[in-house]
C-alpha cells in the first residue's frame, strides 16, 4: 500500500482492472476532471507502427509474417500466438516493455496536471512500474459484468472471454493490491460520481505533498 501523501507534490497513480471492468472509461473521466493520463496500451500501439524500432526487433524474433501489409504489427495474429505460447509472450514483452517504460517515464515527467494516472492493464500480473507509482487504483467489476461488457464490445464468445480472464490476475489479487477501489457494476453516472470524489481526494493528496 502507498503512503498518504505524494513525494515532491507529484502523485502518480497506477490504474488497473480486469477485462471489461471499465478501466479505460474511468481513466478518461479522471482526465476530463484535469488529471494527466498516460496509457500504456496507446504507447504500445504507437511503438508497433511502421518504421518503429520495435517492429524491426519483432521481425527479427518472429518473422515478417507478423506484420500487416503496411508494415505495422499484426496485432490479432500476434495476440493469437502469444496467447498460446508463453515463450513467445516473454519474447514480445522483452522487446516492448523497456520501450514502453521509457515512454511512460518521459510522459509522467512532462505532465503538468495536478496528478498523473498511468493506465496499466496488467499492473498486478507483471509487478512492474512500482518504482514510478505511489498508489494503485483498481476499477472493479463482477465477473458477469466483465463478460457481458466484453462480449458486447467485441466479437468474442463467453468461452473466449473466460479464457482471457484465466490468464489475468484474479479479482481478489487485484483488490489486495489496491490503495483505492472504484466499483463499476452500474451505469456511467455512478462511475462518474465515484471518479469525481476520488479526483478531489487526489488533488488534496497532491496539495498535502
Amino acid at each position: 500500500m502507498a503512503a498518504d501523501s505524494a513525494p515532491h507534490g507529484r502523485l502518480v497513480i497506477g490504474v488497473t482492472g480486469g477485462i471489461g471492468s471499465g478501466k479505460s472509461t474511468a481513466a478518461q473521466l479522471f482526465a476530463d476532471y484535469g488529471a494527466a493520463l498516460v496509457d500504456t496500451d496507446a504507447i504500445a500501439l504507437a511503438l508497433t507502427q511502421p518504421g518503429q524500432p520495435a517492429v524491426t526487433e519483432i521481425v527479427r524474433s518472429f518473422g515478417p509474417e507478423y506484420l500487416t501489409p503496411a508494415g505495422a504489427l499484426d496485432r490479432p495474429r500476434m495476440r493469437e500466438r502469444v496467447f498460446s505460447d508463453p515463450r513467445a509472450r516473454q519474447a514480445l514483452e522483452a522487446i516492448l516493455h523497456p520501450l514502453i517504460r521509457a515512454q511512460v517515464a518521459a510522459q509522467v515527467s512532462a505532465a503538468r496536471a495536478p496528478y498523473v494516472l498511468v493506465l496499466i492493464p496488467l499492473l498486478v500480473e507483471t509487478g512492474g512500474y512500482r518504482e514510478l507509482i505511489e498508489r494503485v487504483l483498481v476499477i472493479d467489476a463482477e465477473e458477469r459484468v466483465q463478460i457481458e461488457r466484453t462480449m458486447a464490445r467485441s466479437a468474442l464468445t463467453e468461452a473466449q472471454v473466460r479464457a482471457i480472464m484465466v490468464t489475468q490476475a484474479s479479482r481478489e489479487q487485484r483488490l489486495a493490491a489496491a490503495d483505492d477501489i472504484i466499483e463499476n457494476n452500474g451505469d456511467l453516472a455512478r462511475l462518474r460520481a465515484q471518479v469525481q470524489a476520488l479526483h478531489q481526494r487526489y488533488v488534496q493528496l497532491t496539495a498535502a505533498g
